[in-house]
């Protein structure tokens, strides 16, 4: 006989936080052993995310300062769909305004954040992404561009030192670049 993985939720309510950036709501549950749990879930919804590509198969990166590890990344483009947003519609703002590239957006599917988020990652690809404007990110982003080739790409993907790790193999499998 299989054991019951289900969990009922008793209660949920929003904890106070002092940032935009994260919500984070106490969630209560009985577990299938008939205890009770209480978690702390980061509330962060819905977000867009894209492996951007130049013709010359460059991949558009944005250097930033992350305060959770305190070093700068080069990240993809990406961010919080608003609400009543297309995931696409977001993805495509946020490659303009943090990159000013804009390209052909190929959605390449869902992911998980981690086991404590509800966060609903959309991921995308960019193809023949070509310079439009200059980056125009939120007051707090301080970001840099970089174009990076794919094998150097490729080991950045590796390292570990990627926030979006999911958005880069995605891609880069849609692309049969792996």
């Amino acid at each position: 006989m299989k054991k019951s993985l289900h969990w009922e939720k008793l209660e949920e309510s929003p904890l106070t936080t002092a940032s935009r950036h994260r919500k984070v709501l106490k969630k209560t549950y009985r577990l299938p052993n008939n205890s009770i749990g209480h978690y702390d879930v980061k509330d962060e919804g819905l977000a867009a995310c894209v492996l951007a590509m130049t013709p010359d198969n460059e991949v558009i990166l944005i250097q930033l300062y992350r305060p959770g590890p305190e070093k700068v990344l080069s990240e993809l483009p990406g961010g919080g769909v608003d609400p009543g947003e297309d995931p696409m519609d977001a993805a495509g703002r946020e490659l303009l305004e943090e990159t000013g590239y804009t390209g052909e957006l190929h959605f390449v599917g869902t992911s998980l954040d981690c086991a404590y988020s509800n966060m609903l990652r959309y991921n995308y690809v960019a193809l023949s992404c070509k310079k439009i404007a200059e980056p125009a990110g939120d007051d707090d982003e301080f970001g840099q561009v970089v174009l990076m080739i794919i094998e150097e790409f490729r080991a950045h993907l590796r390292s570990g030192h990627l926030t979006d790790v999911e958005t880069g193999y995605l891609g880069m499998d849609y692309l049969n670049m792996l």
